[in-house]
């Protein structure tokens, strides 16, 4: 196999471990980057590789591991709630379009991995989600197959504490966020409260360059007020649009503008028949991988007055 054909077999499979690890696809590719310019290196020096793939997977989890333990101070510093940048994956043209696609890609259970450590959540994605076997973990993170067992059990516990799994089938899934989207354009606030949990929690990331929620908003009349009257008052700027897209495995829409620039992703976390949560990126800086996006400001001038 030639060596650039190689690359584009394994870039795949590390930018899907990089990107979970990481909740970003610009950190997450770079971190790729970085990874395949050591493999490149190593086979240039001769360096005895066993598996390409496997020495990979290695410095990729480490870099990654490294990356969180800066990104977390940084992440203190953040204005607002942080959410993962999105990714589309109704669509072939995503950078995860080969890499496993499961409820791991959820923004759910991303946002629910930053309450681990770097090396909890390396062990927990490499043995749970692309089933590495300890002895591989071990040796990928550095530890012995006693701490990697132990570092699982913990981030298991936590995760199951803090969130338990409601099962939806996708059809159940689907229309529930068809009504949702059509309810909130049509200002049906009973409507769109029948279908929310009566905890549902709404959070919104505008890392501080466009206006957003500064924490998250909690109860189910609470945040059906603040959809209709939102996504009611962004409709009526002239050319604003809602398109359905699956988004991060969930279902959600693009909101757009005239030009089908990108003014923000809203994704739905459904589960036991119910809208358990609701995630807003609207930070341009997040958004920019999926294509161009719009200019808030401009935005807001050509809105009709009243709005």
């Amino acid at each position: 196999m030639a060596v650039q054909e190689l690359y584009a077999e394994l870039r795949p499979g590390a930018f899907a471990i990089a990107y979970r690890m990481l909740g970003s696809v610009s950190e997450a590719e770079d971190v790729v980057q970085e990874g395949l310019l050591r493999l490149h290196r190593a086979l240039q020096d001769g360096q005895p590789l066993e598996s390409p793939r496997a020495y990979l997977s290695t410095v990729v989890t480490r870099l990654a591991i490294d990356h969180l333990r800066s990104a977390r101070v940084r992440r203190e510093t953040y204005a607002g709630e942080w959410l993962p940048e999105p990714i589309i994956t109704d669509s072939t043209d995503d950078p995860a379009q080969q890499a496993e696609m499961a409820d791991s890609l959820s923004l759910a259970f991303l946002v629910l991995l930053e309450s681990l450590s770097p090396e909890q959540r390396a062990v927990l994605l490499l043995h749970d989600v692309f089933d590495y076997d300890y002895a591989q973990v071990a040796e990928i993170i550095g530890k012995s197959q006693d701490n990697v067992r132990q570092l699982a059990t913990r981030a298991r516990r936590h995760l199951e504490q803090a969130r338990p799994r409601f099962q939806t089938t996708r059809e159940q899934r689907d229309e529930l966020a068809r009504r949702f989207f059509a309810a909130a354009q049509e200002g049906d606030l009973a409507g769109l409260e029948a279908l929310l949990a009566h905890d549902v929690e709404l959070t919104a990331d505008g890392g501080g360059k466009v206006p957003a929620l500064k924490r998250p908003l909690r109860g189910r009349n609470r945040v059906a007020r603040t959809l209709v009257n939102g996504i009611r008052a962004a409709t009526r700027i002239p050319g604003v649009h809602l398109r359905p897209a699956e988004i991060n495995r969930s279902p959600g829409a693009l909101l757009l503008d005239g030009s089908e620039r990108l003014i923000g992703v809203m994704v739905l976390d459904i589960g036991r028949g119910q809208i358990q949560a609701i995630s807003s990126i609207v930070n341009p800086d997040k958004l920019a991988h999926l294509g161009p996006t719009a200019d808030h400001k401009s935005l807001l001038r050509t809105r009709p007055p009243g709005v």
